[in-house]
């Protein structure tokens, strides 16, 4: 049975697990204005723009091309599906993708399905791409996991689990602090937020939905931990 109340916690593994995220999240803002993040960033505006795509598929719409760019900025060209839909789930899909990497992480077994599905996303994405810096994007991240999947498979350097946990520690923050800067901060007026708010008969501008979204980011990554906790108990 789920140890959903935490009993006796925490053991090793779980020590571990909350470690690790806190460890990662230091190096994350330590390192959040060098250029050594940008892959990582670059990786949380594809999967933004990934979830967009997924909704407008599952909404029974068409995807006419994905851009990411350098400046860490995205664009996800569709017609048809449902816009009310499509709209929200560049910021909750991305959020939701660092939640599921970072559970993923918690057990071998998961973290190389967890990457096999990346990989495979990356490949399927290569067929949308429209500009050469997502194309080299998915390229580059295809060695990448390809060789931390062989170092784990074939030599003593076992770091798959890692690499997808930090890659779902990144996704998550940076899901928050994008959420922040596009919808609060700055108020970008094209922004998925903003658009959101014209078509939502809701009486909430972009600034509010930022705000909910966020709320619901936070959420998600508060749910991960927790649910990790869960798992390796």
């Amino acid at each position: 049975m789920p140890n959903w109340e935490l009993k006796r916690c925490c053991n090793h593994d779980q020590v571990t697990f909350l470690v690790t995220i806190g460890v990662f999240t230091f190096v994350i803002l330590a390192l959040w204005r060098t250029v050594l993040l940008t892959p990582f960033k670059l990786i949380t505006v594809f999967l933004h723009e990934a979830s967009h795509a997924i909704a407008c598929k599952l909404t029974c719409g068409h995807v006419e091309g994905i851009q990411v760019h350098a400046n860490e900025g995205g664009v996800t060209t569709t017609r048809g599906g449902i816009y009310w839909l499509i709209l929200p789930a560049g910021y909750l899909g991305s959020s939701f993708w660092g939640m599921a990497l970072i559970l993923a992480s918690t057990n071998l077994l998961t973290a190389r399905i967890a990457a096999g599905c990346f990989l495979l996303a990356l490949v399927v994405v290569l067929f949308y791409a429209k500009n050469w810096t997502l194309r080299g994007l998915c390229i580059g991240f295809i060695i990448f996991l390809a060789v931390i999947w062989l170092l784990q498979e074939k030599t003593k350097v076992r770091i798959l689990r890692y690499v997808i946990l930090f890659i779902g520690v990144m996704n998550s923050w940076f899901s928050v602090y994008d959420i922040y800067d596009d919808l609060i901060s700055r108020r970008v007026h094209s922004s998925d937020a903003e658009k959101f708010a014209e078509i939502c008969p809701c009486p909430c501008n972009g600034v509010g939905w930022g705000v909910i979204w966020g709320m619901i980011s936070f959420i998600f990554l508060a749910g991960a931990m927790y649910l990790g906790l869960v798992i390796l108990s």
